[in-house]
């Protein structure tokens, strides 16, 4: 067996090979985002609706049925900061509540939109802020770079996976 320099690559870094198909670059990124823990998964979707939020907006919300996540909103709205940080944990986590059964009947694009509509509730201060001062891991730091090198085609289809996945859809088998 011959070794390269790239046989030793780190293999997060290998997971990362965008010189492949488009599709293998949204797969890893997915797999790799999801091995993140669930705290680093909700940092990463916050700096990436903030930093990349303003592309992402139009299309998630020019297909999405957001009036049907305002109630979702609204009941998040009027939580204490440590309710609504354990409810963005709990979709996340695909735990069973009444909230992550009341967004697993959202279509994907309206759970896009539901969570930039979260962080920008962050940003006004209706939803538990990320905390001052707060440092990405280095592993969510290394997602977070490697969805940036994708176009927005990408990053969108990525993004869409991840959402529609978190929360529990209660009319599943």
């Amino acid at each position: 067996m011959t070794f390269s320099t790239d046989s030793t690559k780190n293999s997060f870094y290998s997971d990362f090979n965008y010189s492949t198909q488009a599709g293998d670059a949204i797969t890893s990124s997915i797999v790799v985002f999801r091995s993140l823990s669930i705290d680093d998964q909700l940092a990463v979707l916050w700096y990436a609706y903030t930093e990349m939020g303003r592309s992402i907006t139009p299309a998630a919300t020019g297909v999405a049925r957001l009036q049907l996540a305002e109630g979702l909103l609204e009941q998040i709205k009027q939580m204490s900061h440590a309710e609504q940080l354990q409810v963005m944990r709990d979709l996340a986590a695909k735990r069973d509540t009444q909230v992550s059964r009341s967004y697993g009947i959202l279509s994907n694009n309206t759970k896009l939109a539901f969570w930039y509509e979260l962080s920008e509730l962050m940003v006004k201060g209706f939803v538990v802020p990320m905390p001052p001062g707060y440092q990405l891991s280095r592993d969510g730091a290394k997602v977070l770079e490697a969805l940036k090198q994708l176009d927005f085609g990408q990053q969108i289809t990525v993004f869409r996976k991840v959402v529609a996945d978190m929360g529990v859809d209660p009319l599943a088998d």
